[in-house]
């Protein structure tokens, strides 16, 4: 059976790899403006299943979308940047960066002013695009505007397909209104918060507080249900409404930045920090005492108007406990780009606050089952605290990721993160007391199991510091390369021992797992040919993603690392190297063009050698250059890539 699946995978990689992809088509068009001034319009209509990156991407991530027009400075000036469609951003675990994207449609617009009369403008767009399991080389496409019609030529120099208005509409309707999946884990997340914020001294006692006042002011227990439910309804509403204003004071534009800029992250620390502080019982953060009194005025007039200035009151009055939670929220929220983050964020926490506060009020008999207040509501609130300050140091992180100033490597991280977590866990255990707690006569069961999940969590850190990866929380410390160590501290190699005594000439150690490898063909062939050995040809990018899963993930299985150190010399070919080649060379697949850069030699070769161009992509050869067996792509099961190298090898 696993000959079977074996042989079912490489069937599959085949049909997957051997061919030219071409997932973007490019088509422009011309709005006059007035006399002067025109509206250059890009369109890319892109295959399901692919993204095309934007033109602001963070130093160190994939390569960004940029336009180039002839021209420029002597015809004509540009007004502004070019102007790009919302989009999509995620947090890339891989780059340790937000990163937007655009799937199906994305459109770009560039207002450019003449100095005389010009009938057309000709550029080129590079870009690059991905999908789940492989990444496209930097690709140049040529542009062609008319400034004497309204639509062209599509940039492949070909007539445009016709695409009626209508499923235009359809295709930028679908990429807008897409489901996103961080949406739902931001709910989720919220929704948590806000159930957590219930346990605190400043919101729990409020519970009995309104469950009385919708007794004694409510007719019957009809009007007592309506009037609960206006009352949840109005802290969902005052909530979301908060979410509402941070969108619109900031705009989707400001909050796509507010996840890669060094200045937003630094300020999200110093803010996490703060908010951490308060918690920890330093001092508390409320807001103005008048706030509170002209909503308790309202609230007393009673009606709609007056239920929803009491969930007004609740807000402010508990401001001290929820401020911290909800600052959090929105801080998250805004630095994942999305313009309907904070409102989504909102709503999670507020249906968290609002549900039990309904329920409650419209049946008052389950409040005998509701624990008594008492010093296990600060416990609550300082356990908050740590939290926020552990969570403080991603953003921090994230600051010395994007200058590259290796100040707060992974080993700081993981210091910080184990003092933190081991804090707590003595706090839990009554051995740490904070200057407001009640005194500790004894452990709850509760508190001692939070207790030993927080040290658990805490030794299971500790190994990080030597190396180990630590996947359960690989989303928030620094990438292990991004490290003092890369190989742990203590060790200077990753996995098996190499046979190879002495790196040969034109050859590097790969980290983290030190590997042997050439990033030129001609001298890795003429190596492997020294010393009799087969090739594994790695077609890869530095900004290709998946690449970088099978280099972590796959590369690190010992079987595997095996082979890569002592069976096989590897020569890794980066198509998108932007060094310049020492003199260009013509280009076999585009006749009239020049290969400029040594990424763009090694994209050819690939296509023009094995017919495909999409990476990560794996080939083995013999040391005369002979392919031996079929090359393989994206292979995350460790076990299928192992049985494909050993195949090949044989």
């Amino acid at each position: 059976m696993k000959k079977i699946l074996f042989l079912l995978t490489l069937v599959m990689s085949q049909f997957g790899i051997a061919q030219i992809l071409d997932p973007v088509e490019w088509t422009t068009k011309v709005e006059q403006i007035n006399e002067t001034e025109y509206e250059l319009i890009m369109e890319a209509f892109i295959e399901p299943g692919w993204h095309l990156y934007a033109q602001e991407i963070p130093e160190g991530g994939p390569i960004a979308t940029e336009f180039v027009y002839e021209g420029e400075g002597t015809i004509f000036n540009k007004i502004g940047e070019a102007v790009e469609g919302e989009g999509h951003t995620e947090f890339d675990q891989i780059f340790e960066m937000n990163i937007k994207y655009f799937s199906d449609y994305a459109q770009f617009k560039q207002r450019v002013k003449f100095s005389g009369a010009v009938s057309s403008i000709q550029g080129y767009v590079t870009y690059m695009v991905c999908d789940d399991s492989r990444c496209l080389p930097p690709t140049d496409k040529d542009l062609f505007f008319d400034l004497g019609t309204t639509s062209v030529a599509s940039a492949s120099n070909v007539e445009a397909t016709s695409i009626e208005k209508s499923s235009m509409n359809d295709v930028v309707e679908e990429s807008i209104l897409s489901a996103d999946i961080d949406w739902i884990s931001l709910f989720i997340v919220a929704f948590l918060f806000g159930f957590t914020a219930l346990l605190t001294p400043c919101v729990f006692p409020m519970i009995p507080l309104t469950v009385s006042f919708f007794t004694k002011q409510s007719k019957n227990r009809s009007v007592g249900i309506t009037n609960a439910i206006i009352f949840g309804v109005s802290i969902v509403v005052i909530y979301v409404l908060l979410g509402t204003v941070v969108t619109a004071i900031f705009g989707a534009g400001a909050l796509n930045a507010l996840s890669t800029n060094v200045w937003f992250n630094l300020a999200f620390f110093i803010l996490l920090v703060v908010f951490a502080i308060s918690f920890l019982g330093a001092f508390e953060i409320t807001l103005p005492s008048s706030w509170g009194n002209k909503a308790d005025e309202k609230a007393n007039k009673g009606g709609l108007v007056g239920i929803f200035f009491m969930a007004l009151a609740l807000a402010i009055v508990s401001f001290s406990c929820t401020g911290p939670i909800v600052g959090t929220i929105l801080v998250q929220a805004a630095s994942g780009g999305n313009q309907l983050g904070p409102v989504v964020g909102m709503l999670g926490f507020s249906l968290a606050i609002a549900l039990p506060f309904t329920l409650f009020a419209a049946f008052p008999g389950w409040m005998n089952s509701l624990p008594k207040s008492g010093g296990w509501l600060n416990t609550v609130k300082v356990v908050l605290g740590f939290l926020e300050l552990a969570f403080a140091f991603k953003f921090l992180s994230n600051a010395d990721l994007v200058l590259q100033l290796h100040l707060f490597e992974r080993e700081v991280f993981l210091a910080l993160w184990i003092a933190i977590f081991g804090a707590l866990s003595l706090y839990l255990f009554g051995k740490i007391q904070l200057p407001h707690d009640s005194k500790l006569e004894s452990i709850a069961v509760g508190r001692l199991l939070l207790g030993l999940l927080s040290l658990s969590f805490t030794i299971y850190m500790i190994p990080g510091l030597w190396g180990a990866p630590l996947k359960l929380i690989s989303a928030f410390p620094p990438p292990q390369h991004y490290s003092e160590s890369p190989y742990g501290v203590g060790n200077s190699q990753s996995g098996g021992v190499s046979t190879i005594k002495a790196i040969p000439e034109g050859a590097h150690l790969m980290a983290p797992h030190n590997i042997v490898a050439f990033n030129d063909y001609d001298l890795g062939m003429a190596y492997a040919k020294s010393i009799g050995k087969p090739v594994l040809i790695d077609f890869t990018g530095h900004a290709c993603v998946n690449c970088r899963k099978m280099e972590q993930n796959v590369w690190v299985d010992d079987r595997v690392l095996g082979v890569l150190k002592n069976d096989v010399v590897l020569i890794s070919l980066y198509v998108d190297d932007k060094r310049a080649l020492d003199s260009p060379i013509p280009s076999t697949l585009r006749p009239g063009k020049q290969l400029r850069t040594i990424g763009q030699k090694w994209a050819e070769f690939q296509a023009v050698r094995f017919k495909a161009n999409s990476q990560p992509f794996y080939v083995i050869l013999d040391s005369d250059g002979k392919q031996l067996g079929t090359p393989v792509a994206y292979t995350p099961d460790a076990d299928v890539y192992h049985q494909w190298l050993q195949a090949g090898i044989k």
